[in-house]
């Protein structure tokens, strides 16, 4: 089977994650091996001593871009919910991708500010809004958002699993499921 990158990006609390698991639950029960590369394991373990700047956040990206590519060249789905708040980085994964032939998906988790701070996850809008915190993305630091997502998924208009459905549904589209 072909493997694939598919790029889960969007605020803190938009839902990333939590689709990526219930896709991997649908690929997995199709005979897929998948891999999650999540972001907040990747920044304790392979990005570990990175901090918040851009540059760092491009770094961070960059080295889950190569190792997704790596894993989708040997046939896995990688499904990486990240927040990569720049274009040009995840651009630069796009190209990586695209030079080595390896299929990529970028799925833009389009959930609103005010949605993600009412789910707020981990605490995160709740910290900065008392000032134990700053550079939030999408609050005090920037997010720039995909100007051509392959997919645009609002999660607070459906459910996980009707979230999970629509990406399923353009892998089939593009023979990636």
């Amino acid at each position: 089977m072909t493997g694939a990158t598919i790029w889960l990006t969007g605020l803190p609390s938009a839902g990333k994650t939590t689709i990526a698991y219930e896709l991997a639950g649908r690929l997995s029960g199709d005979g897929h091996k998948v891999e999650i590369l999540d972001g907040d394991e990747i920044r304790e373990f392979l990005s570990a001593g990175l901090g918040f700047s851009r540059e760092d956040r491009h770094t961070n990206v960059q080295r889950i871009g190569f190792v997704s590519e790596l894993l989708a060249s040997n046939g896995v789905k990688v499904l990486v919910p990240v927040i990569a708040p720049y274009e040009d980085s995840r651009e630069a994964v796009r190209e990586r991708h695209r030079k080595q032939g390896t299929p990529y998906v970028e799925v833009h988790v389009a959930t609103p500010v005010d949605v993600c701070s009412v789910r707020d996850v981990k605490g995160l809008y709740a910290k900065q809004a008392a000032g134990e915190i700053s550079g939030l993305t999408g609050v005090d630091d920037p997010y720039e958002e995909p100007k051509n997502p392959d997919l645009r998924i609002e999660s607070q208009n459906q459910t996980v699993q009707e979230s999970a459905a629509a990406l399923h549904a353009l892998l089939k589209e593009r023979g990636l499921s």
